[in-house]
């Protein structure tokens, strides 16, 4: 059992250093399999699970909370509620105008409805998933604050957001007496650094923030699944991956991964992962499976030492 579990921000919840991503539930994981996974991952001696309501949108027939409604038949068939901290999202920008953004009657209504779908009566972690520059900061951390008095939602966070802005919110949490974000959720992997590590790296570390970085796997690129173009055809999105990703510098960190997981014994996907978990600020990086050899393979990451020439080699290749 893994039990090198950590608080996240200053909220109290005690995380895994490792959350699973359920943007594959009711998506590329049937509901049977997503099941199969869920247990899995709490069988291993893991507990944080991150969600949107508007995952899987983006799918054909799809009108966003399925991922959400998964995890809610799941729990009420295991009944294993205490056994998890429940991350969702809210206010995506790819929304329609009724239910993106941040004000406080979209966040009362969105609450209400990732409730029911979760069949829950709290949210662990309740996420602002985009910014709403047009809202007033102090309007959405009301509203935040009201949920959690009302025992709805535990703690808050943010993603997407800028430096600039996430150091706005915190200061208008202390200057208001108002809860603040506890985490924050960037995009964050060996191949998309620049994004955290020049501004919002050095904040979160002085603020005690919280950090649960999305992407930790580059869409599954740092498995050194994709090569070349041909293996795009591998996945729904691997055409998009291989456009993303491959190219010199990208090429360039998986050597650095191989050479690495060679030494180790290991997976080149387990030691993108223990990169991130030697980043100062990181908190649980966020990745997803779609089948148990995979699941198995993110648990073993956890274990993972690197040595600092380790390190230095992948900082190197992904400059």
């Amino acid at each position: 059992m893994n039990r090198d579990f950590r608080e996240l921000g200053r909220s109290g919840l005690q995380v895994s250093p490792l959350c699973f991503g359920g943007n594959v539930f009711g998506w590329t994981a049937d509901e049977a399999t997503s099941f199969s996974l869920l247990d899995a991952w709490v069988d291993a001696g893991f507990n944080f699970i991150d969600t949107a309501d508007i995952y899987s949108r983006w799918v054909d027939g799809h009108e966003g909370g399925e991922s959400e409604g998964v995890i809610g038949r799941w729990l009420k068939r295991r009944g294993r509620r205490d056994d998890v901290v429940i991350a969702t999202k809210l206010g995506h920008q790819q929304w329609d105008e009724a239910r993106r953004g941040l004000k406080p009657e979209r966040i009362r209504q969105a609450v209400e409805d990732s409730l029911k779908r979760l069949q829950t009566d709290h949210i662990d972690l309740y996420q602002a998933h985009t910014d709403d520059p047009e809202t007033p900061m102090a309007d959405t951390l009301g509203a935040f604050a009201e949920l959690i008095r009302a025992g709805k939602v535990r703690a808050i966070g943010a993603s997407n957001f800028t430096a600039p802005r996430l150091a706005e919110a915190l200061r208008t949490s202390a200057a208001l007496g108002l809860p603040r974000y506890e985490s924050l959720q960037p995009l964050y992997n060996l191949l998309d650094r620049r994004v955290f590590e020049d501004e919002l790296q050095a904040l979160c570390v002085a603020e005690g923030v919280g950090v649960i970085n999305f992407y930790a796997l580059a869409a599954g690129f740092l498995t050194g699944k994709y090569r070349s173009v041909a293996d795009a055809a591998k996945s729904a999105r691997g055409s998009n991956v291989v456009k993303r990703y491959l190219d010199e510098r990208g090429l360039r960190v998986l050597a650095a991964l191989d050479a690495a997981a060679a030494r180790h014994g290991a997976k080149p996907g387990q030691v993108a992962i223990a990169w991130q978990l030697r980043q100062p600020g990181i908190t649980a990086p966020i990745a997803s499976a779609t089948s148990l050899p995979q699941l198995q393979q993110l648990v073993a990451a956890t274990r993972l030492r690197l040595t600092d020439e380790d390190m230095a080699a992948l900082d190197a290749a992904s400059a």
